[in-house]
């Protein structure tokens, strides 16, 4: 149980650090932002969260760190599709890429806080209802399939385009159009990445902060990898992956969770955190060498 005090400590840390990356977006918004800049913040942001999950064992128990990383990296996983689409919806607004920094800290804070309001919604949910499990499993199966098959195609991103085509005939300027679609487009991202970490843990603290920390690195990662998100060719299968195997693994908890332990005599397996962290750093690390070495004439 995490006490009052770790919570506010958490959340004042956290607080303060966002503050500070404002204040230094704000001032630097009239500057093209650097490649030495996005990489000292991008380490600091990892690092960040690395010694977080760590120090969380001062407070929680070896099991919820590993429920931490492993809830983080499949949200800082699950990122990359968001910087895909944040690319397409700042390059069709025209967004100077003096001002593209500012557009997605404002766009991800905006994120945090709907992020925020709907897990702890999917946290009541749960609590009463503890079927909802079975939903959770079957729509990232759902959407496991749907991402293996479009892997790797051009996608046009039709629903954005009709958003920003939308807001354009109000009259609505395009840095605020930026502002909203970047804030939107992470919360329908979410509908994937919430129902995985809850997959991974139950924990509402361990939820909120994998989701913060996954989230607060964002831009930087948006402007380091640059490029390189053109070579991550199977990134894409390696995450439907990860999702299909959390959303069985989700099942599977559905079936102990109503005290169904056999189907047809054959027991269903019990997966650990530990599995599941194993299998989403192998997927990741093997869908990243896998497309750098296809893509290494590029």
């Amino acid at each position: 149980m995490i006490s009052t005090t770790n919570w506010v400590i958490t959340i004042a840390v956290l607080t303060a650090v966002v503050i500070i990356d404002f204040i230094w977006a704000i001032s630097n918004r009239k500057k093209e932002t650097s490649m030495r800049e996005v990489t000292l913040w991008s380490i600091f942001y990892v690092s960040l969260s690395i010694a977080f999950g760590i120090y969380m064992g001062h407070w929680l128990d070896p099991q919820s760190q590993k429920e931490f990383f492993a809830g983080w990296l499949t949200e800082y996983s699950l990122s990359f599709d968001n910087l895909f689409v944040f690319v397409i919806i700042l390059t069709k607004l025209k967004i100077s890429r003096e001002r593209q920094q500012l557009a997605l800290l404002i766009g991800i804070l905006f994120a945090l806080v709907l992020r925020v309001i709907a897990i702890s919604v999917g946290a009541k949910v749960i609590a009463e209802f503890q079927q909802v499990f079975f939903l959770f499993g079957a729509f990232l199966i759902y959407t496991a399939v749907k991402l293996f098959l479009e892997s790797g195609k051009d996608e046009t991103h039709d629903e954005e385009s009709k958003v920003i085509t939308y807001l354009s005939s109000k009259g609505i300027k395009p840095f605020s159009i930026a502002l909203v679609t970047l804030g939107a487009t992470d919360l329908v991202f979410a509908l994937d990445s919430i129902p995985a970490i809850f997959g991974l843990t139950q924990n509402v603290y361990i939820v909120i902060t994998a989701n913060i920390f996954a989230l607060m690195g964002l831009r930087q990662l948006y402007f380091l990898i640059g490029g390189l998100m053109q070579r991550l060719v199977h990134i894409g299968k390696g995450l439907s992956v990860v999702l299909g195997f959390i959303g069985v693994k989700l099942i599977f908890h559905a079936f102990h969770g109503i005290n169904i332990h056999e189907i047809a005599g054959v027991h269903i397996p019990e997966i650990t955190i530990t599995q599941s962290l194993t299998v989403i750093i192998s997927c990741l690390a093997i869908a990243t060498a896998t497309s750098l070495f296809s893509t290494r004439d590029k």
